[in-house]
């Protein structure tokens, strides 16, 4: 007999049993409900291929139909369950053919997977947890028993949407879109076209489209989901303007960006660093310019002595790339009020996920200024969020939409900071998917670290497309599809799908027809979309710009007081030069004068003794000049005469 105090040990260990057995029975039905799923599709297709079977023994011309095909011994045992067999062998043998479903039309069975690859396709997609549902697999036709999907927690193990023009990649963008919306998941989304901008409106019924959502078994309804409408600074884009100031950029990115060298990027971080310690606010590129032009003039470069040099080579090499840098745009978008990142990662009030679509459809002429954008919002989203590991579903996916524009003629170190993001930002909460044309246009390193592949069709016009088409081809696993051919022949909406299953394992590969989106497919109005920015709470916020004083106005101020005050030093120094000369002029000309004068004197001195006559011992004295006229008559011809000689007979 149990002893009264080893009642409570027992009765928890009763308990620990009961919740392990608990455990183990919920794990069995599980496991049970995925083989019930994974049975079913096997009895579809064994009913499609015995459908087609007795169709092609019928337009062969069989004198009478014989028994209903049964599946060969090594395919039933597995994949076809006994119930199947049995109800195949109790048809009687000359019962018409029960026609195919609707999803899987006869020429289904005609296509490149046997019913062992077909079976492990869908058990190789089968989920437990949530999913974004992409399609059903297509083998001739499609098979609405197998659905292709991603798991929702395999979301933030990235991914890529590739195909030429016109082959589907924005209506699947806007599926996937929409799907994480309805779980709860912020999307952000570059608006190339303004095609995503129907987001926010109902999708209208069609008699096409409701044909095709019922081939594939989709239940499809028209539904809008919450938006937002952003553009970069005052671009022409309609929408919430989103700015950033410099000193928010940040020296490093801002190097990468103008692809700068490791010594022009140590003395860009030297400038940003004088302008923290002395409060000077960089809000835009012109702060960075008067910065740097201050710091390289006479009345600048004392004050950098203490922390560093700056060689006016190199602040020539920064100013040049950032005037290159503005002529692309970036003006509009260095600026405040600076976004928040947070606004990104909202719900609305029923938990939907709310989609950011930023509308940039002048983008392919800024490429620079888009991918800087972009970059800018991941480097920020990756500082703000703490590690959060792998999450049942993600914070935020990003989209970056013609993924080839933020590649083309990037530095080394702008693609290593794109390969560092993307390889670290998962642990963040945040994935990331890349929609292009090729996969060739994403390099190498970023497509290493993508889970998930949606490859529309591919066309190969030239002997470097088709190179590129086996490569492409290479880097999947291998699959029942001869993929060089099939990637050529993908219809409008159909894709080669491989993804990350919820063990982390990539999937099988899946020719998949794609679903409809439930919202609406065409660009939104201009007139509902500027009503929707103006109603959106993030309007009054970011929607007028703020210039208040920074960098440019203090240094302005200072840079104009110290040339005002060297004018006035200058003006003074050369009014007392003027003074001088003047004196100068002055004391030689008085000299002058008094040299004419004593000259003046001089000859008039002579003049007198030369007329004066000579005086005899003995004669009587004659009568001169003077006696003729008188001594003051004398005198007055004289001074006349002399003053005529010397020009100064006006001074009197």
């Amino acid at each position: 007999m149990s002893e009264p105090g080893d009642a409570p040990s027992v009765s928890v260990e009763d308990s620990s049993a009961a919740d392990a057995e608990v455990a183990r029975l919920r794990a069995e039905a599980d496991a049970a409900e995925a083989e019930l799923r994974l049975a079913r599709a096997r009895a579809d297709l064994a009913a499609a291929e015995a459908a087609a079977a007795a169709a092609r023994a019928r337009a062969a011309g069989a004198a009478a139909p014989g028994p209903a095909p049964v599946v060969p011994p090594e395919e039933r045992s597995a994949t076809t369950p006994a119930s199947t067999d049995h109800a195949a062998a109790s048809t009687p043998p000359d019962a018409a053919p029960a026609p195919a479903p609707a999803s899987t039309p006869i020429s289904s069975v005609d296509g490149p997977l046997s019913a062992a690859q077909i079976a492990e396709i869908a058990a190789g997609y089968a989920a437990t947890g949530a999913t974004l549902d992409l399609g059903v697999l297509v083998n001739g036709g499609p098979v609405e028993s197998v659905p292709v999907r991603i798991p929702l927690a395999m979301t933030n193990r990235h991914g890529l949407v590739a195909g030429a023009t016109g082959t589907g990649k924005t209506r699947t963008l806007q599926l996937l879109a929409e799907q994480l919306s309805e779980n709860g998941v912020p999307v952000f989304a570059a608006d190339i076209k303004g095609d995503l901008s129907g987001l926010a409106a109902e999708g209208v019924s069609s008699e096409k489209l409701l044909a095709r959502t019922a081939a594939l078994g989709q239940d499809w309804s028209a539904r809008s989901f919450p938006t937002e409408f952003f553009a970069l600074g005052d671009d022409v884009g309609s929408g919430i303007p989103v700015r950033a100031t410099v000193s928010g950029f940040g020296p490093l990115l801002l190097s990468r960006v103008l692809g700068l060298n490791p010594t022009q990027e140590s003395s860009l971080g030297l400038v940003f660093h004088y302008a923290d310690e002395k409060g000077l606010a960089l809000v835009d590129l012109s702060d960075l310019r008067t910065v740097l032009t201050y710091l390289t003039s006479e009345e600048g470069k004392p004050e950098l002595k203490g922390i560093g040099g700056l060689s006016a080579a190199t602040a020539g090499v920064i100013l040049r790339e950032l005037v290159a840098f503005a002529a692309v745009g970036a003006d509009t978008f260095f600026g405040e009020p600076e976004l928040d990142v947070s606004v990104f990662l909202r719900t609305d009030a029923a938990g939907a996920g709310i989609v950011s679509l930023l509308e940039v459809p002048n983008v392919a002429a800024r490429p620079q200024l888009y991918s800087t954008f972009l970059m800018y919002l991941l480097a920020e989203l990756y500082e703000a969020l703490p590690e959060v590991g792998d999450l049942d579903k993600p914070k935020l996916v990003f989209f970056f939409d013609e993924a080839h524009l933020l590649f083309r003629d990037a530095s080394k170190a702008f693609l290593e900071a794109i390969t560092q993001t993307v390889r670290l930002i998962r642990s963040k909460g945040v994935g990331v998917f890349f929609v292009t044309q090729t996969p060739k246009d994403v390099p190498g390193d970023v497509l290493a670290q993508l889970g998930s592949r949606v490859q529309h069709a591919l066309r190969a016009f030239t002997p470097d497309d088709a190179t590129a088409l086996r490569a492409s081809v290479r880097t999947y696993p291998d699959s029942g599809y001869d993929l060089e051919r099939v990637l050529q022949e993908l219809g409008t909406g159909e894709a080669i799908i491989t993804v990350m299953s919820e063990r982390g394992a990539p999937t099988p590969v899946a020719w998949t027809r794609i679903f409809a989106p439930r919202a609406s497919m065409s660009p939104l109005p201009a007139e509902a979309m500027a009503s929707a920015v103006s109603a959106s709470p993030l309007f009054s916020a970011y929607g007028t710009p703020i210039d208040r004083e920074s960098a440019r106005e203090i240094l302005g101020a200072r840079m104009q007081a110290a040339t005002e005050a060297k004018d006035a030093a200058e003006r003074a120094k050369k009014e007392a030069a003027d003074a001088a000369e003047y004196a100068k002029q002055k004391a030689a000309i008085d000299k002058a004068n008094a040299e004419a004068q004593k000259k003046a004197q001089r000859e008039y001195e002579r003049i007198l003794k030369s007329t004066a006559a000579p005086r005899s011992r003995t004669a009587t004295p004659t009568a001169g000049l003077d006696g003729l006229l008188g001594r003051g008559a004398t005198k007055s011809i004289v001074n006349g005469v002399i003053r005529g000689l010397f020009g100064n007979g006006r001074r009197r």
